[in-house]
């Protein structure tokens, strides 16, 4: 089995797999509004021809907050399923307007775009750059707040029919902190202390799972363990080794088809190795992922 293991760009897109599961959420609310795409009301798909009316003109009525993306990368996309759920609670306070940049190149040299994505505010016919890079649930809550807060605004609060978001444990904001600056060691520790505390925590499972994952490839060298994959499909440690990689890269089901094809093909302490390293990568995985309910089907046949 063959991949292309290069390395991930950012931190924050290998441990946030849990955040597929918002991904996911939102898939299905722009699937079910049809060919637009558009997720509600509140969310606008954009491109160099509809700019000026969707987004400046529209700013003179309502801020516009716009996410300049590229909507096929998977930790862009789970940023994205946490921009549309802050736009429905603000029930109309702000809109947001989505830019995929990939599919139109010229309107992004026109943002002079840096990195994906990028944030911008249009208010009042003009437009301004907020931030870089995807952040996590609660900085981007904190970010736009802020934003908020200097245009003399509140943005709204959610609907009195859906429960107020709960205060952020400082225990998880220390392990996001400490993931976004490459302390490991420091966000494991911060994990470990909340399943302590909660161990039912899906959250702290899911993010210690993914520190666990960088932990564990952040010394590999791609081009060598693809060569000793290809040179023997029974290296249990190489193949555990690409699965990591994989999962690091957001291909799931490839790491879940490979460790369940190796338990397929090998016996005794091999086929348990491998069997115990797929089920620490479901960890990393909401356990009501399809990808998790999918392999788990695989890996019963597999071993029975």
């Amino acid at each position: 089995m063959a991949a292309d293991f290069s390395r991930p760009g950012s931190l924050y897109g290998a441990v946030d797999l849990g955040a597929r599961k918002q991904t996911l959420e939102a898939q299905a609310r722009r699937e079910a509004a049809g060919p637009s795409g558009a997720a509600s009301a509140d969310v606008i798909e954009v491109t160099s021809a509809t700019f000026n009316d969707e987004v400046v003109e529209r700013s003179l009525s309502v801020p516009v907050i716009v996410e300049a993306t590229v909507s096929r990368a998977e930790q862009v996309r789970q940023f994205s399923g946490v921009m549309e759920k802050l736009a429905a609670e603000a029930a109309g306070a702000w809109v947001l307007a989505r830019v995929d940049v990939e599919a139109d190149p010229q309107l992004a040299q026109a943002l002079r775009m840096r990195a994906v994505p990028t944030v911008y505010l249009a208010f009042q016919g003009q437009l301004m750059p907020l931030f870089e890079g995807p952040l996590p649930e609660a900085q981007l809550r904190q970010a736009l707040s802020q934003v908020f807060e200097q245009l003399g605004m509140e943005p709204a609060a959610p609907a009195e029919d859906q429960p107020a978001e709960p205060p952020v444990d400082p225990e998880l904001l220390a392990a996001e902190e400490a993931v976004e600056k490459g302390d490991l060691d420091a966000a494991a520790v911060a994990y470990e202390r909340l399943l302590a505390r909660s161990p039912s925590d899906e959250g702290a499972k899911i993010g210690l799972a993914g520190v666990g994952l960088l932990q564990r490839t952040q010394d590999l060298d791609p081009a060598d363990v693809q060569r000793r994959v290809a040179g023997n499909a029974d290296d249990v440690d190489a193949q555990t080794q690409a699965a990591d990689l994989e999962m690091v890269n957001g291909q799931v089901d490839e790491a879940f088809d490979r460790l369940v094809a190796v338990v397929r093909r090998t016996r005794g302490t091999d086929r348990d190795k491998a069997r115990v390293h797929l089920l620490g990568l479901f960890d990393a995985l909401p356990a009501d992922d399809p990808s998790v309910s999918r392999a788990r089907r695989a890996l019963a046949n597999a071993l029975f």
